[in-house]
């Protein structure tokens, strides 16, 4: 093994560097969540640990090279059972770690096209499964600032916990953007009842629309009514459980391209499924539609499907994070160490996105000074 290269996670100055980008209270807070709860015996400090853990996270070894690495580096002379006691003591640890990252370095950015006040959010969800499974063993449910691109929000859960808006805090001013899996009255009167927006996918079978005027909404009917490059706007209302919301669907017509690739898709789906395709869902895929909850004086039909068509760069993140980190897979099968590795994952992703962002700005010295320093 190549001594030159055992420790990646930096030399000694790199790595005091990189602490910086970390909150002050971070080993106090280690020490609250239960990270230390055993001795530190054979690592000299809490940041040996978290070394340690980085180069496991980061690197992809396995937690035996990990051991010898660290030991080869001089970090610490432990076992790899050792380090995955650590790993699974570290997860909620992890988890604030991330969320303080969010709030310090990655800065949200405004969004020319949305009204005033309004904050928006592309929400979705990913699956990671176990070696060997044949399925899904744990859901990401993750939420990235439009402006920005970056993450202010993400859950691990079972798989059984479904795509839901009510699986994120909701701000006043918030606008939570869903595609058809977030399509359902429940999570839309939790956004509402929270003074949020959203705008989400329509998906017709369970999100049933009402003429202000009275009567059930026609959609199939009113998007036949559009022509070339004309966007939809018309008034409906949601009947939920407990609310009765005020809303608008935006449509817009698909070029002949798009229109029969999105039908050869829901052939496709149909087909495995064992399904014949309805003669109005075969029409209804020529068609991009959207409810939203914002008002039409704050925001014109065109903008409303603008703002929903960038809900494609979370697809982007999540391939990053599956390629870069290696998120995909999950090399635990113990409920305690998978939740740990999967925020120790998505720490370390928000770790490298605050020295990216850091990296944008201009320090003539090469790295942000402490906080506090005078």
């Amino acid at each position: 093994m190549d001594e030159q290269k055992i420790v990646s996670v930096g030399e000694d100055e790199d790595w005091e560097t990189l602490v910086r980008f970390l909150p002050d209270d971070w080993r106090e807070k280690g020490k609250e969540l239960g990270a230390f709860k055993r001795e530190l015996r054979s690592f000299q400090n809490s940041e040996a640990v978290l070394r340690s853990l980085l180069i496991h996270l980061i690197d992809g070894c396995s937690l035996r090279e990990t051991a010898a690495r660290i030991r080869v580096g001089g970090i610490a002379t432990v076992t790899d059972v050792a380090l995955l006691h650590r790993l699974n003591q570290a997860g909620e640890w992890f988890r604030w770690l991330a969320t303080e990252l969010m709030k310090d370095w990655l800065p949200r950015l405004p969004t020319a096209v949305l009204p005033k006040g309004v904050n928006p959010r592309i929400v979705d969800g990913t699956h990671i499964s176990e070696p060997g499974s044949t399925g899904s063993n744990w859901r990401i449910h993750y939420s990235i600032g439009l402006g920005s691109l970056r993450c202010d929000e993400m859950k691990v859960t079972s798989p059984q916990i479904g795509e839901t808006f009510k699986n994120f805090r909701v701000q006043p001013g918030d606008l939570l953007i869903g595609d058809r899996g977030y399509s359902h009255r429940p999570g839309v009167e939790y956004v509402i009842r929270k003074k949020g927006h959203v705008i989400v996918r329509l998906h017709t079978s369970n999100f049933p629309l009402f003429r202000r005027a009275g009567g059930t909404f026609d959609l199939l009917g009113h998007l036949r009514t559009l022509r070339g490059t004309q966007a939809g706007d018309w008034a409906v209302r949601l009947k939920g459980h407990k609310l009765v919301t005020a809303g608008r669907v935006c449509a817009i017509k698909k070029n002949k391209v798009a229109t029969e690739r999105a039908q050869t898709k829901v052939r496709k789906e149909s087909g495995k499924k064992g399904h014949n395709v309805k003669p109005d869902t075969l029409e209804a895929a020529g068609y991009i539609f959207v409810f939203t909850t914002l008002p039409k004086h704050m925001t014109t039909p065109s903008a409303v499907l603008e703002i929903y068509r960038e809900r494609w760069q979370i697809e982007l993140v999540f391939k990053r994070l599956k390629s870069l980190i290696a998120l995909g897979h999950l090399p635990k099968q113990d409920p305690v160490g998978s939740k740990a590795w999967i925020h120790g994952k998505l720490f370390a992703a928000f770790l490298i996105e605050a020295v990216i962002h850091a990296g944008e700005r201009f320090f003539p010295w090469g790295f942000p000074l402490p906080k506090g320093v005078e």
